[in-house]
Protein backbone atom coordinates (compact mmCIF):
# COMPACT_ATOMS: atom_id res chain seq x y z
CA UNK A 1 0.00 0.00 0.00
CA UNK A 2 1.38 3.68 -0.92
CA UNK A 3 2.51 5.68 2.16
CA UNK A 4 0.20 8.10 2.39
CA UNK A 5 -0.70 10.09 5.56
CA UNK A 6 -3.07 12.25 7.28
CA UNK A 7 -1.98 15.79 8.36
CA UNK A 8 -1.93 15.94 12.18
CA UNK A 9 -5.76 17.91 12.10
CA UNK A 10 -7.29 15.97 10.37
CA UNK A 11 -6.08 12.85 12.25
CA UNK A 12 -7.27 14.53 15.73
CA UNK A 13 -10.38 15.30 13.86
CA UNK A 14 -10.93 11.98 12.98
CA UNK A 15 -10.54 11.38 9.57
CA UNK A 16 -9.65 7.83 8.20
CA UNK A 17 -7.45 7.41 5.48
CA UNK A 18 -7.39 3.90 2.66
CA UNK A 19 -4.35 4.55 0.63
CA UNK A 20 -3.64 2.78 -3.11
CA UNK A 21 -0.78 2.37 -5.32
CA UNK A 22 -3.41 2.11 -8.14
CA UNK A 23 -6.90 1.94 -8.16
CA UNK A 24 -9.94 2.13 -10.87
CA UNK A 25 -11.01 5.30 -9.48
CA UNK A 26 -11.46 6.77 -6.05
CA UNK A 27 -14.54 8.12 -6.76
CA UNK A 28 -15.86 4.47 -7.30
CA UNK A 29 -14.33 3.19 -3.75
CA UNK A 30 -15.73 6.28 -2.09
CA UNK A 31 -19.14 5.64 -3.65
CA UNK A 32 -19.25 2.02 -2.50
CA UNK A 33 -18.41 2.85 1.27
CA UNK A 34 -21.30 5.28 1.34
CA UNK A 35 -23.88 2.87 0.32
CA UNK A 36 -22.89 0.45 2.05
CA UNK A 37 -23.54 2.93 4.92
CA UNK A 38 -20.33 4.35 5.41
CA UNK A 39 -20.99 7.63 8.34
CA UNK A 40 -18.23 9.69 6.18
CA UNK A 41 -15.20 11.44 6.55
CA UNK A 42 -13.07 9.49 5.28
CA UNK A 43 -10.39 9.60 2.57
CA UNK A 44 -9.39 7.21 -0.44
CA UNK A 45 -6.01 8.02 -2.15
CA UNK A 46 -3.64 7.12 -4.62
CA UNK A 47 -0.67 7.09 -6.77
CA UNK A 48 -2.56 5.97 -9.64
CA UNK A 49 -5.85 5.39 -10.56
CA UNK A 50 -7.02 3.48 -13.86
CA UNK A 51 -10.72 4.26 -14.89
CA UNK A 52 -11.24 7.59 -13.05
CA UNK A 53 -14.28 10.32 -14.71
CA UNK A 54 -14.28 14.09 -14.68
CA UNK A 55 -17.10 16.16 -15.42
CA UNK A 56 -19.44 14.77 -17.80
CA UNK A 57 -18.61 11.17 -18.19
CA UNK A 58 -15.11 12.44 -19.27
CA UNK A 59 -12.36 10.04 -19.05
CA UNK A 60 -9.88 10.82 -15.85
CA UNK A 61 -6.90 9.31 -16.27
CA UNK A 62 -4.53 9.77 -13.29
CA UNK A 63 -0.81 8.97 -14.42
CA UNK A 64 1.28 7.14 -12.06
CA UNK A 65 2.77 9.77 -9.36
CA UNK A 66 0.41 11.86 -9.49
CA UNK A 67 -2.11 12.26 -6.87
CA UNK A 68 -6.17 10.81 -7.21
CA UNK A 69 -8.45 11.45 -3.74
CA UNK A 70 -12.03 11.62 -2.88
CA UNK A 71 -13.14 12.03 0.27
CA UNK A 72 -16.48 10.86 1.73
CA UNK A 73 -18.47 12.95 3.74
CA UNK A 74 -22.75 12.64 4.93
CA UNK A 75 -23.45 16.52 5.88
CA UNK A 76 -26.33 17.48 7.83
CA UNK A 77 -27.58 19.69 4.92
CA UNK A 78 -29.93 20.21 2.46
CA UNK A 79 -29.74 19.37 -1.52
CA UNK A 80 -28.90 23.06 -1.96
CA UNK A 81 -26.08 23.49 0.84
CA UNK A 82 -24.98 20.21 -0.76
CA UNK A 83 -24.30 21.45 -4.23
CA UNK A 84 -21.70 23.77 -2.77
CA UNK A 85 -19.34 21.63 -1.52
CA UNK A 86 -17.27 22.17 -5.06
CA UNK A 87 -16.57 25.15 -3.49
CA UNK A 88 -15.44 24.01 -0.36
CA UNK A 89 -13.07 21.77 -2.48
CA UNK A 90 -11.59 25.02 -4.40
CA UNK A 91 -11.01 27.06 -0.92
CA UNK A 92 -9.08 23.75 0.50
CA UNK A 93 -6.90 22.61 -2.61
CA UNK A 94 -5.89 26.29 -2.96
CA UNK A 95 -5.03 26.68 0.23
CA UNK A 96 -2.88 23.74 0.14
CA UNK A 97 -1.27 24.11 -3.33
CA UNK A 98 -0.44 28.15 -2.30
CA UNK A 99 1.90 26.17 0.49
CA UNK A 100 3.40 23.88 -1.69
CA UNK A 101 3.63 26.36 -4.91
CA UNK A 102 6.13 29.47 -3.87
CA UNK A 103 5.01 32.71 -5.23
CA UNK A 104 7.81 33.78 -7.03
CA UNK A 105 7.20 34.87 -10.79
CA UNK A 106 3.43 35.27 -12.01
CA UNK A 107 2.18 35.45 -15.28
CA UNK A 108 -0.93 35.86 -16.53
CA UNK A 109 -3.94 33.45 -15.53
CA UNK A 110 -5.40 30.94 -18.20
CA UNK A 111 -5.17 31.98 -21.98
CA UNK A 112 -4.91 35.52 -20.88
CA UNK A 113 -7.27 35.79 -18.52
CA UNK A 114 -5.81 37.93 -15.29
CA UNK A 115 -5.94 37.14 -11.54
CA UNK A 116 -3.84 39.19 -8.53
CA UNK A 117 -3.98 36.65 -6.28
CA UNK A 118 -1.04 34.83 -6.42
CA UNK A 119 0.50 32.28 -8.80
CA UNK A 120 -2.90 29.32 -7.43
CA UNK A 121 -6.18 30.58 -9.01
CA UNK A 122 -9.29 29.02 -8.62
CA UNK A 123 -11.11 28.50 -12.55
CA UNK A 124 -15.09 28.30 -12.34
CA UNK A 125 -16.60 25.75 -11.58
CA UNK A 126 -13.76 23.18 -10.77
CA UNK A 127 -10.11 23.36 -12.30
CA UNK A 128 -7.34 24.68 -9.92
CA UNK A 129 -4.82 26.90 -12.16
CA UNK A 130 -0.99 27.35 -11.59
CA UNK A 131 0.50 30.18 -13.18
CA UNK A 132 -2.94 29.94 -15.89
CA UNK A 133 -2.62 26.69 -16.66
CA UNK A 134 -4.83 23.58 -14.90
CA UNK A 135 -3.16 21.82 -12.56
CA UNK A 136 -6.08 19.82 -10.82
CA UNK A 137 -10.00 19.27 -11.35
CA UNK A 138 -12.37 18.01 -8.87
CA UNK A 139 -15.86 16.38 -9.20
CA UNK A 140 -18.54 15.44 -7.06
CA UNK A 141 -21.15 12.95 -6.88
CA UNK A 142 -23.82 12.62 -4.47
CA UNK A 143 -24.58 8.68 -2.83
CA UNK A 144 -27.83 8.04 -1.24
CA UNK A 145 -27.50 6.09 1.72
CA UNK A 146 -30.04 3.42 3.16
CA UNK A 147 -31.01 5.42 6.09
CA UNK A 148 -32.04 8.15 3.86
CA UNK A 149 -29.05 10.44 4.33
CA UNK A 150 -26.50 11.44 1.69
CA UNK A 151 -22.87 10.90 1.13
CA UNK A 152 -21.08 13.25 -0.71
CA UNK A 153 -18.02 11.97 -2.83
CA UNK A 154 -15.72 15.03 -3.67
CA UNK A 155 -12.78 13.72 -6.21
CA UNK A 156 -9.96 15.49 -6.78
CA UNK A 157 -6.70 15.12 -9.44
CA UNK A 158 -3.72 16.90 -8.93
CA UNK A 159 -0.83 16.60 -11.46
CA UNK A 160 2.17 16.45 -9.38
CA UNK A 161 4.92 14.89 -11.62
CA UNK A 162 3.29 14.83 -15.16
CA UNK A 163 0.53 16.65 -16.83
CA UNK A 164 -1.65 15.07 -19.75
CA UNK A 165 -0.90 15.86 -23.11
CA UNK A 166 -3.55 16.85 -26.00
CA UNK A 167 -5.56 18.93 -24.07
CA UNK A 168 -7.69 22.05 -25.41
CA UNK A 169 -6.06 24.07 -22.81
CA UNK A 170 -2.90 24.81 -20.96
CA UNK A 171 -2.04 22.12 -18.15
CA UNK A 172 1.04 22.38 -15.84
CA UNK A 173 2.52 19.65 -13.06
CA UNK A 174 4.00 20.88 -9.66
CA UNK A 175 7.44 19.15 -11.46
CA UNK A 176 6.98 21.77 -14.55
CA UNK A 177 6.34 24.34 -12.02
CA UNK A 178 10.11 23.32 -11.11
CA UNK A 179 8.74 21.97 -7.12
CA UNK A 180 9.66 18.03 -6.49
CA UNK A 181 7.54 16.59 -4.31
CA UNK A 182 5.74 13.90 -3.62
CA UNK A 183 1.66 13.08 -3.90
CA UNK A 184 1.35 11.47 -0.29
CA UNK A 185 2.82 15.42 0.86
CA UNK A 186 0.83 16.62 -1.15
CA UNK A 187 -2.05 14.92 0.23
CA UNK A 188 -1.51 15.55 3.74
CA UNK A 189 -1.55 19.10 2.97
CA UNK A 190 -4.74 18.61 1.30
CA UNK A 191 -6.18 17.10 4.20
CA UNK A 192 -5.22 19.60 6.33
CA UNK A 193 -6.79 22.21 4.18
CA UNK A 194 -9.94 20.50 3.61
CA UNK A 195 -11.05 20.17 7.34
CA UNK A 196 -10.37 24.14 7.73
CA UNK A 197 -12.75 24.98 4.76
CA UNK A 198 -15.05 21.95 5.70
CA UNK A 199 -15.13 23.27 9.47
CA UNK A 200 -15.89 26.58 8.09
CA UNK A 201 -18.86 25.66 5.75
CA UNK A 202 -20.38 24.08 8.79
CA UNK A 203 -23.00 22.43 6.69
CA UNK A 204 -23.66 25.66 4.66
CA UNK A 205 -23.89 27.97 7.61
CA UNK A 206 -20.51 29.25 6.84
CA UNK A 207 -20.96 29.43 2.84
CA UNK A 208 -20.69 33.18 2.35
CA UNK A 209 -17.04 32.79 4.30
CA UNK A 210 -16.01 30.31 1.73
CA UNK A 211 -17.74 31.92 -1.56
CA UNK A 212 -15.68 35.17 -0.17
CA UNK A 213 -12.39 33.15 -0.12
CA UNK A 214 -13.82 31.57 -3.13
CA UNK A 215 -13.52 34.92 -5.00
CA UNK A 216 -10.46 36.06 -3.57
CA UNK A 217 -8.52 33.17 -5.55
CA UNK A 218 -10.64 33.43 -8.61
CA UNK A 219 -9.48 33.52 -11.94
CA UNK A 220 -10.21 35.73 -14.96
CA UNK A 221 -13.04 37.87 -12.99
CA UNK A 222 -13.59 40.80 -15.26
CA UNK A 223 -12.16 39.24 -18.22
CA UNK A 224 -14.02 38.06 -21.81
CA UNK A 225 -15.80 34.21 -21.15
CA UNK A 226 -17.53 32.14 -23.18
CA UNK A 227 -19.35 29.47 -21.41
CA UNK A 228 -20.94 26.36 -23.17
CA UNK A 229 -24.00 25.04 -21.77
CA UNK A 230 -25.79 21.99 -22.82
CA UNK A 231 -28.07 23.65 -25.15
CA UNK A 232 -26.26 27.16 -26.20
CA UNK A 233 -23.34 29.13 -25.56
CA UNK A 234 -22.76 32.64 -23.34
CA UNK A 235 -20.91 35.23 -24.12
CA UNK A 236 -19.32 38.15 -21.91
CA UNK A 237 -17.82 39.24 -18.96
CA UNK A 238 -17.32 37.18 -15.80
CA UNK A 239 -18.60 40.02 -13.70
CA UNK A 240 -18.81 37.47 -10.18
CA UNK A 241 -20.52 34.79 -8.58
CA UNK A 242 -23.47 35.16 -6.66
CA UNK A 243 -24.29 34.20 -3.12
CA UNK A 244 -24.90 30.61 -3.97
CA UNK A 245 -21.98 30.16 -6.61
CA UNK A 246 -23.69 30.45 -9.65
CA UNK A 247 -21.17 32.62 -12.61
CA UNK A 248 -23.11 35.38 -13.55
CA UNK A 249 -21.90 37.04 -16.78
CA UNK A 250 -22.83 40.35 -18.48
CA UNK A 251 -23.95 39.88 -21.76
CA UNK A 252 -22.53 42.45 -24.83
CA UNK A 253 -26.33 43.83 -24.68
CA UNK A 254 -26.10 44.45 -20.68
CA UNK A 255 -27.86 41.22 -19.51
CA UNK A 256 -26.59 39.34 -16.52
CA UNK A 257 -27.00 35.65 -17.40
CA UNK A 258 -27.14 33.02 -13.96
CA UNK A 259 -25.01 29.98 -14.94
CA UNK A 260 -25.70 26.76 -12.84
CA UNK A 261 -22.86 24.58 -14.88
CA UNK A 262 -21.05 24.84 -18.37
CA UNK A 263 -17.77 24.76 -19.63
CA UNK A 264 -16.06 28.20 -18.87
CA UNK A 265 -13.16 29.65 -21.22
CA UNK A 266 -10.78 32.73 -20.99
CA UNK A 267 -8.95 35.21 -22.84
CA UNK A 268 -7.61 33.99 -26.21
CA UNK A 269 -9.30 31.12 -25.93
CA UNK A 270 -12.74 32.84 -25.33
CA UNK A 271 -12.33 35.59 -27.96
CA UNK A 272 -11.48 32.32 -30.50
CA UNK A 273 -14.92 30.74 -29.89
CA UNK A 274 -16.68 34.36 -29.59
CA UNK A 275 -15.28 34.66 -33.27
CA UNK A 276 -16.25 31.37 -34.32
Amino acid sequence: MAGFWLGPRATLRGYRLHGFDSVGSTNVEAAQAAQQGDAGEVWFASLEQTAGRGRRGRPWHTNRGNLAASVLVVPEAGPAEIATLGFVAGVALSAALRRIVPDAVLRTGMDGADFAGGRIALKWPNDVLADGAKLSGMLLEAVRQTDGRTGVVIGIGINVVIAPEGLPYPATSLRALGIETSAEAVFAELSEAWVDAYESWNGGRGLAVILEQWRHAAAGRGSEVVVKRDADVVRGIFEDIDDSGRLIVRTPGGERVLITAGDVHFGTTASLRMSG
